[in-house]
């Protein structure tokens, strides 16, 4: 852990107003997005849902170039993959980050509650639109068409073609991307998250509907009543049960987060990076082998393509996965307690943000200064959360520094992978030895 803090220490003195430059960006682009997508969207609501994803790629492009911003700095990843000179490179790495952390991205963007509040933001401008068209035409005494405005987002025929030209449109891409101009990987993009973000929305509401009518059934009240039977026999217990209840609750979100958040980051920066995996052995799997063996080709070659086109989502998740597995339990659990560190200062700050002002009017005062007030709270919080992050997924790449980890698997480069990473550690503590000196210089001339 000590460790992490030193790199995360030395990525944000290195780094800090070029994370603070790309989160502005990025809140303001998903804050701008979400404007333009309910403008539209009071107008026609096919023309305000293919807008409306635009919110989460501008976040998204700004989550990826806080987390590229720091690869310079990373010392052991750079070993076993350095930073790309070229600006070409560069460019093509950006891409690839981009549409591989999509699929993640907008999984951890759903789950923390971002995907509901862009479209009910969404949702709230385009029916302010679609109401202030209806006012001017009453006062103007004339007709307007609001039939295709929005009014809600429901799955419905018109969403399902998006979804499916739009998956059709990203798969053809990737087909036939050699053959495109280079400009074709931003709508590639776009299509990936469009797809994907309608996806995961309608697959959340598919999923509140199943958890509201199982809540409703008589399984939960005859499992109400077992709690209720268990704490009126024995106390104890029922503290127990509620106990228990409550720290599982509060364990699948304090673990959740933080370790989505480095899968996330895992899918940026380890597309060079490829840990061995877990080997599936076993009767039933051989026997699964020799079955596909018999298929015919030109349909084992259709299934190839079908799990390539799959797989290729799925993989860069599963290498960060397993490169969190072997960074070791000591190193994750050190990782999750600082990342909680850091909310619970941000829940502090916001605290001490209200005490500071005092109190003042709702109306007069917060609805005006709320938003800059509190703006100053992920100023502060991102960018340590960003550095956190990027650190901790460096310590795992050193924890593998001793494994072939690099693309080849060869341990050959391996070894020459931690000889780099001590030169580099090495050059690093010099710098901060100069530093320090000519800091200390520095003090003792001011105090003469």
């Amino acid at each position: 852990m000590r460790e992490i803090i030193r790199m995360g220490l030395r990525l944000l003195v290195a780094h800090w107003p070029a994370l603070l430059a790309w989160y502005l960006a990025g809140s303001l682009g998903r804050y701008l997005s979400i404007q333009l997508a309910g403008f539209v969207g009071g107008y026609t609501a096919l023309g305000g849902i293919l807008l409306l994803p635009l919110a989460i790629l501008a976040k998204l492009v700004s989550v990826v170039a806080m987390f590229l911003v720091l690869r310079d700095g990373m010392l052991r990843l750079n070993a076993i993959a350095p930073n790309p000179v070229d600006r070409g490179e560069r460019l093509r790495s950006f891409r690839d980050a981009l549409l591989s952390a999509v699929l993640p991205f907008i999984a951890v963007y759903a789950v923390l509650g971002f995907l509901i509040e862009d479209v009910a933001a969404y949702l709230r401008v385009a029916l302010a639109v679609q109401t202030d068209r209806q006012w001017a035409a009453i006062v103007e005494e004339t007709t307007v068409d609001t039939s295709g405005a929005v009014d809600s987002l429901s799955w419905e025929p018109w969403t399902i073609v998006v979804v499916v030209l739009a998956f059709a449109g990203r798969w053809a891409w990737k087909r036939w991307r050699t053959a495109l101009p280079r400009w074709t990987a931003l709508l590639a993009t776009y299509l990936e998250a469009l797809w994907i973000f309608l996806a995961a929305y309608f697959l959340g509401e598919a999923l509140g509907q199943v958890t509201a009518w199982i809540d409703t059934r008589q399984a939960m009240v005859w499992l109400a009543d077992l709690r209720q039977a268990v704490g009126d026999l024995f106390a104890p217990l029922g503290w127990t049960w509620d106990a228990v209840e409550w720290l599982l609750g509060q364990a699948g979100a304090v673990l959740f987060v933080p370790l989505a958040w480095l899968t996330i980051a895992g899918v940026i920066y380890g597309r060079t990076v490829s840990p061995q995996g877990v080997q599936l052995r076993g009767a039933l799997v051989d026997r699964a082998r020799s079955r596909y063996g018999t298929l015919p080709q030109r349909l084992r070659r259709r299934l190839v393509d079908l799990g390539s086109e799959v797989g290729g989502r799925f993989r860069p998740i599963w290498q960060a996965i397993l490169l969190m597995w072997r960074g070791g339990p000591i190193l994750i659990g050190g990782y999750v307690l600082l990342y909680t560190l850091i909310l619970f200062v941000g829940e502090g700050l916001r605290v001490l943000l209200t005490r500071l002002v005092g109190p003042h009017d709702l109306f007069d005062f917060w609805v005006i200064a709320a938003t800059p007030l509190f703006l100053i709270v992920p100023l502060i919080v991102e960018p340590l959360r960003t550095v956190l992050i990027a650190a901790t997924y460096d310590a795992t790449v050193g924890a593998l520094i001793g494994a072939p980890v690099v693309s080849s698997g060869d341990d050959l480069e391996s070894e020459e992978a931690r000889q780099l990473v001590r030169d580099g550690e090495l050059d690093a503590e010099r710098a901060a030895s100069v530093v320090g000196d000519e800091v200390g210089h520095l003090e003792g001339e001011r105090g003469l």
